[in-house]
């Protein structure tokens, strides 16, 4: 099945042509591979669960009971606290507590516990439960010295909240120390925030030739999307549909969902339905799967349609993009009344809940533009990929600072990214800065993915056109 072929992160050009990027080379044979199915724009970050085997402890018997005669009270504490719920993962979180507080087995049950945190953040949309899964990162490091376990725990937790610097040496120590393909998932993650692409890059080559899964394949199609290789991102993740299974329905439908957006942003509009579908017979209610679901009734101009699962999705994730997208919805629907309420609600927590997306909702209402790029700003300290350098240059546009937008644009798109939404802002600020033919390029480049924006930023982008077209303007 498997075979030595060309580079797996290999970029590839829009003439097919492929140029290897790192030494190592492992491939896929695709007619071995049956494709499993018959998901967001570039706001959405790659974070994989990384729950599937990693949770194991591999501790020596001798580090299997506490070395230590006073635990964290405070970390025990949180990591124990008594757990509500009915369904599975739930009774499996209350048998782990109530096993460590027997003292059985405590250190792979600490460790295992966190990840069912980890695993429950990710499922409730909750993320008061990456804490508890610190908790439990912090009680293994103090009870238990000398183990990597906590390590990798913990910078996982650390880099789903964001904190991308402070995961980046605990990662790099669990490459250095242990060097198993998760070890190297994490660093390749935090590089990858932090737009470090060809050190990211070099990690996920070293995860993948370890450990060709689909947590592999889908951090590899991310990084192909991200250097413009819309192709290449698609067969990495049907690889990972492909490879995923029904045993973590979170992260088949997470990687169903991301294969819908590829093929929609392709054009293959009937793949991205069933992968959608997929997703949501996985994972029932799924809200990724609903807001792509409804950007892609959006597109076609079915706003009812589309405010049906945007709403169920929005009420299970309430971050900016859902009630971003949502709104859109009700206002292309003309309910007015509705719509206020959902944008009171973005504008109450938007800026503490997301603040890159919640930047760029301002921006693009024109709205608190101070304060637009004060969020971009404070995000770019710690997360400086292409996405954050779009949101300040569009804040910075929308407050007319055009010399200070244009410079940022261009790093924004210097990867070579085909997001609608950046070509739409590059366009524009490139317009606006002067750069005429520039500005003519990307306004073409955007118009082909024109049904991935949201009704307002199709009618700026049809505005474009227009004085794009007229030669008085």
């Amino acid at each position: 099945m498997w075979r030595e072929t060309k580079n797996f992160y290999a970029s590839e050009g829009r003439d097919g042509a492929y140029s290897p990027i790192e030494s190592g080379r492992l491939g896929l044979d695709m007619k071995t591979l049956r494709f499993g199915c018959a998901v967001l724009g570039g706001t959405l970050a790659l974070v994989l669960a990384a729950v599937s085997g990693c949770g194991r402890s591999n501790l020596p018997k001798s580090q299997m009971t506490p070395s230590t005669s006073g635990p964290l009270v405070q970390a025990r504490d949180l990591a124990l606290t008594p757990h509500p719920g009915d369904d599975r993962l739930d009774r499996e979180i209350r048998e782990l507590q109530k096993k460590i507080r027997s003292n059985q087995n405590t250190a792979a049950n600490l460790d295992k516990l966190g990840w069912m945190y980890v695993l429950k953040a990710r499922t409730a949309f909750d993320p008061g439960f990456f804490k508890q899964a610190e908790a439990c990162a912090e009680v293994l490091k103090t009870e238990f010295p000398g183990g990597m376990e906590f390590l990798l725990l913990k910078g996982h937790v650390l880099q789903n909240l964001h904190h991308f610097k402070e995961a980046e040496p605990l990662a790099r120590e669990l490459v250095t120390q242990r060097g198993l393909p998760f070890d190297f998932g994490l660093l390749g993650d935090v590089l990858m925030e932090q737009g470090r692409l060809p050190e990211a890059t070099a990690a996920y080559q070293k995860m993948i030739d370890m450990k060709p899964d689909m947590q592999g394949y889908a951090r590899a199609a991310q990084m192909r999307w991200l250097k413009g290789n819309l192709q290449g991102a698609r067969e990495a993740m049907r690889m990972a549909a492909s490879a995923s299974s029904a045993r973590d329905p979170e992260g088949a439908a997470w990687a169903h969902t991301r294969l819908g957006f590829y093929e929609w942003q392709l054009g293959a509009i009937d793949e991205a339905t069933m992968a959608c579908e997929t997703a949501l017979a996985l994972q029932k209610d799924y809200p990724p799967a609903l807001l792509l679901e409804g950007r892609m009734f959006l597109a076609k101009r079915k706003s009812t349609e589309a405010i049906v699962v945007l709403k169920k999705a929005a009420e299970a994730n309430p971050l900016p993009e859902y009630q971003w997208t949502l709104l859109e919805a009700l206002l292309a629907n003309n309910e007015t009344s509705e719509a206020r309420r959902v944008e009171t609600a973005l504008k109450l927590k938007g800026a503490a809940a997301d603040p890159r997306t919640f930047a760029l909702f301002l921006a693009t209402h024109s709205e608190n533009t101070n304060l637009a790029a004060l969020l971009a700003e404070k995000e770019l300290k710690e997360r400086q990929d292409v996405f954050t350098y779009d949101a300040l240059a569009w804040a910075q546009a929308a407050s007319g600072n055009w010399i200070a937008a244009y410079s940022n644009s261009r790093k924004a798109l210097a990867e070579g990214t085909r997001d609608a939404r950046l070509l739409l802002h590059g366009a524009f600020i490139a317009a606006g800065s002067g750069h005429k033919d520039e500005a003519e390029q990307l306004l073409a480049e955007a118009g082909r993915f024109a049904d991935l924006l949201l009704p307002s930023e199709r009618k700026l982008l049809e505005l474009l056109e227009k004085r794009a077209g007229d030669p008085q303007s």
